[in-house]
């Protein structure tokens, strides 16, 4: 049975950066968090019962230890986000959001934990008393960046749908480790090191900088009070950290902070995880599922490969003509995103973006003998009121992680959660960063009278370009994957597919593979890697650090897993 829902007319909510409007020299302003240290290309994780992929070692642990006692991967997924926002501060955490796809009894859902703007927010929100936008550097420290969380709700919500292991169990690692202490590894030290005015805030200068240095690595590091935010969630539910102490003390932080917030107990009490279903696009002999409205990331990443379904790029093999079409097809969803895409519970969506006539027109633009045309124009998805609308030019810093789950029944998990930038908007409460989502909104509310899809409105969720995935074939789970970067997301995801489904790439190799990607501008080459030799068959190209973090685990049609960990980050996967 096919696991495509109807294209709904106003699709449930997505979030993303198109730069449609943005000049080549803007569109380089998307640069992820720096590549500390790059690792070989990792071993091919095996296994025959289950396995996790997740950015830092003791996710993975803890994970893989409720994997083996009999937990979900929802239950698994619960444990490693815990623990990453006690060891990876800077990317995830409870002041934060999520989004997850869940495959689990032959059905696939996706889960919105996206944060929310407050109520009295309005499309103003951004605009500087002489009414022009603000500038990003000084719109992401303090209050006003600060969205209503939603990873404490999502880790409830799922748990109440998918687990089995009681909530203690699943958040006693991370408690034990906040309690006792855990060694602050390379990556962590060396992003307190170079984040931007993070010392600046008192709470944040208190827990990185003991002693008035940045932690250095290897340093011993407890946080009780982080540890007393979950063990508040372990005895009283999500409700805790929405109302009482805990959100008086969030609302505390905010108010003692530059850049003034109007969140209030209210925004807090009212936040709700919305589950939502799934966005799939066929694609050869595959079905490629992702997240739906408020991210962008299904939608764009569904677009590219149903793009180039139309090219035989098995065929063509792992060279300049195919990523020349990669690069164009990317372009082309780009552009779609800047107009059309936001938060569909507030901006009505056109039906047809992942029509396969729609996609077949767009095809038609390929050509793998040129390079890239970008910036190329949105689309017309059989649709009325597209051009009523102006694109998005905002664009997306990264502060993510991503996670790869698979249990021993099956229940497969992807799990992409941020606090947007590096560090979030540097406030800490009950010890955890607190997000910088809301700068995901675009800081201009209209361009030439005409109103911007991804614009501030009360309660909405900022689009976003988070991509966790979620292949199937004949059914069945056959890859899960997804990865942080900034706007850059999708284009990793993108490829990683391209280098697995038709290179015939292992999960290890693809993972490893320098990266390609085109916002609608210039294309963008991972610097130092194999795919700067491709600049003289893409036309304009630049070389960046391109920080992905990519978990990516197969599933063979005997069962079998395999699975890799992004080499440009610390992650491992683990499984038995």
């Amino acid at each position: 049975m096919s696991r495509r829902p109807p294209f709904p007319t106003a699709l449930p909510g997505l979030a993303l950066a198109a730069l449609l409007a943005l000049p080549a020299a803007a569109q380089t302003q998307v640069a992820p968090e720096a590549t500390h240290a790059r690792r070989p290309v990792p071993a091919e994780a095996v296994a025959e019962r289950f396995m996790v992929a997740a950015a830092h070692p003791l996710a993975a642990e803890a994970a893989r230890d409720v994997l083996a006692e009999g937990g979900t991967a929802v239950d698994a997924a619960i444990a490693a986000q815990a623990m990453l926002g006690l060891v990876e501060p800077q990317s995830s955490g409870l002041g934060g959001g999520a989004f997850a796809l869940v495959w689990a009894g032959g059905r696939l859902t996706s889960w919105d934990g996206r944060e929310t703007a407050p109520a009295a927010a309005g499309p103003d929100y951004w605009l500087t008393a002489e009414g022009e936008p603000m500038a990003f550097a000084d719109a992401v420290p303090g209050a006003r960046s600060v969205g209503v969380p939603g990873v404490p709700r999502l880790m409830e919500a799922m748990h109440q749908a998918h687990g089995r292991l009681p909530m203690a169990r699943l958040l006693a690692p991370a408690i034990a480790a906040a309690r006792e202490g855990f060694a602050v590894s390379p990556r962590m030290a060396a992003s307190i090191a170079s984040a931007p005015g993070l010392d600046a805030f008192p709470a944040a200068r208190a827990y990185f900088f003991a002693g008035g240095a940045p932690l250095a690595e290897g340093a011993r590091l407890r946080n009780p009070a982080y540890a007393g935010s979950l063990e508040a969630l372990r005895d009283a539910g999500a409700e805790a950290f929405y109302t009482g102490p805990q959100a008086q003390a969030l609302l505390e932080a905010l108010e003692g902070s530059s850049n003034p917030s109007p969140m209030t107990a209210e925004d807090l009490a009212a936040y709700r995880v919305v589950e939502r279903p799934a966005v799939c696009v066929d694609y050869r002999a595959w079905e490629i599922c992702g997240m739906g409205p408020p991210s962008s990331g299904g939608l764009s990443v569904g677009q590219i490969m149903g793009i180039l379904a139309h090219r035989d790029l098995p065929a063509l093999g792992d060279g300049p003509q195919a990523w020349r079409l990669t690069a164009q097809a990317s372009a082309m969803a780009f552009a779609d995103r800047g107009l059309y895409m936001a938060d569909a519970d507030f901006v009505e969506m056109p039906q047809g973006l992942l029509n396969p006539d729609y996609l077949a027109a767009r095809a038609q633009a390929l050509d793998a003998d040129a390079p890239p045309a970008a910036p190329y124009a949105p689309g017309e998805p059989p649709w009325d009121h597209a051009r009523l609308r102006a694109p998005d030019a905002q664009a997306e810093r990264p502060g993510t992680t991503h996670l790869s789950v698979v249990d021993a029944e099956g229940m497969a998990v992807s799990w992409t959660a941020s606090i947007e930038t590096g560090f979030g908007s540097r406030l800490m409460a009950n010890g955890y960063l607190l997000n910088n989502e809301l700068t995901d909104f675009s800081f201009r509310p209209e361009q030439d009278g005409a109103p911007v899809a991804n614009r501030v409105e009360g309660g909405k969720r900022p689009r976003s370009s988070m991509a966790p995935t979620i292949v199937l074939r004949d059914g069945e789970p056959a890859l899960v994957l997804g990865s942080p970067g900034g706007a850059r997301i999708i284009g990793y995801v993108a490829g990683t597919l391209v280098r697995i489904l038709d290179f015939g790439m292992s999960p290890a190799q693809a993972v490893a593979a320098g990266h390609v990607a085109n916002l609608n501008g210039i294309t963008h080459l991972e610097a130092g890697t194999e795919a700067e030799a491709l600049a003289p068959s893409l036309g304009e190209t630049r070389a960046f650090d391109m920080n992905s973090g990519l978990h990516v685990i197969a599933i063979g049609p005997d069962g079998r897993l395999s699975g890799a960990a992004d080499p440009r980050r610390e992650g491992v996967a683990l499984g038995e």
